[in-house]
């Protein structure tokens, strides 16, 4: 079992791997599933925050590939931007919250992994 500190960085780092797919194809799924798969028994505070994260990260995929099909008709040129920014701003909020020990969760998500 780890303490409550490192139980924390873990939960942010889950968080913080969502920001990997801007450098990585798909490293923002990869890694906060890597993490949690790893670390879930570990701490219910992890296993949540996993969750969570790899969540709102397959969420935000399947909106980006909705927003992506609408360039077509032209809207999703102005979703995409909107769809980062949020995806930057969200995961920022997220990882404050598991830093200060608190639970989180994320608005907009479908929730696929329970």
């Amino acid at each position: 079992m780890t303490s409550d500190s490192q139980s924390q960085n873990m939960a942010v780092f889950c968080h913080l791997g969502g920001l990997a797919g801007y450098l990585i194809p798909m490293g923002h799924i990869i890694i906060p599933l890597v993490l949690w798969l790893i670390k879930r028994d570990e701490s219910p505070f992890i296993n949540q925050h996993g969750k969570e994260a790899l969540n709102f990260n397959i969420s935000f995929t399947i909106y980006a590939i909705i927003s992506g099909l609408l360039c077509f008709i032209l809207i999703g040129f102005i979703l995409l931007p909107i769809l980062v920014v949020m995806h930057i701003v969200f995961i920022i909020i997220a990882s404050l919250a598991a830093s200060r020990g608190e639970y989180y969760n994320y608005p907009l998500i479908i929730r696929l992994v329970s």
